[in-house]
């Protein structure tokens, strides 16, 4: 889903391991808040960040490290329900909101031949779970029961709320976007 909103991608330099004995949705939370954090950024800017994992049985299932963690990590998913986390922080001046939207979903049972094809996309790589729900991993999926935005990664609905926490409002920025109608230059990218 497109919005029509400009924003500059940054890559924050910070450690994603798990801590020791910390559960999948405090571990989204914190990783949400140092991103946000460790962007310098101009006064007024508007930070949004955010971090996606899959909860198994409580074990944080990040992005694959190749084609075989990939595959090891998809068939543990099949025929399984499992949990989606994304914690998004949201950093405005001074202001910070953070929290963690929850999704459970269903996957069907994988077989084999289905396996080889979807790890053969080279799709599962750089995605939490190995899959990607808003592309050819629909396939993957037999239900979802939550928030759609959230397994993709955004969950636009939280996104609204915590933007609200800091006095922007989404419906505004909306608006300018679509006043703007600019092309993207300087590293910015359309949401």
């Amino acid at each position: 889903m497109r919005l029509g909103l400009v924003f500059i991608a940054v890559a924050p330099d910070i450690d994603e391991s798990v801590i020791a004995g910390e559960d999948p949705m405090t571990y989204v939370r914190r990783l949400a808040v140092e991103k946000a954090r460790s962007y310098e950024g101009e006064p007024g800017d508007i930070v949004i960040a955010a971090d996606t994992t899959i909860d198994l049985d409580g074990m944080v299932l990040g992005k694959p490290d190749d084609d075989l963690d990939a595959r090891r990590m998809l068939a543990r998913l099949s025929g399984r329900a499992h949990l989606v986390h994304t914690g998004v922080a949201v950093r405005h001046g001074q202001r910070v909101a953070v929290d963690v939207e929850t999704t459970v979903v269903s996957m069907v049972d994988l077989s084999a031949p289905m396996l080889d094809w979807y790890v053969a996309t080279g799709e599962p790589l750089d995605k939490a779970g190995g899959y990607a729900i808003q592309e050819l991993g629909a396939m993957l999926v037999r239900a979802v029961d939550g928030s759609v935005t959230n397994v993709i990664g955004l969950p636009l609905t939280l996104l609204d709320r915590l933007l609200g926490d800091v006095g922007v409002s989404l419906a505004m920025l909306l608006i300018e976007a679509a006043r703007f109608q600019g092309n993207s230059q300087d590293g910015r990218r359309s949401l």
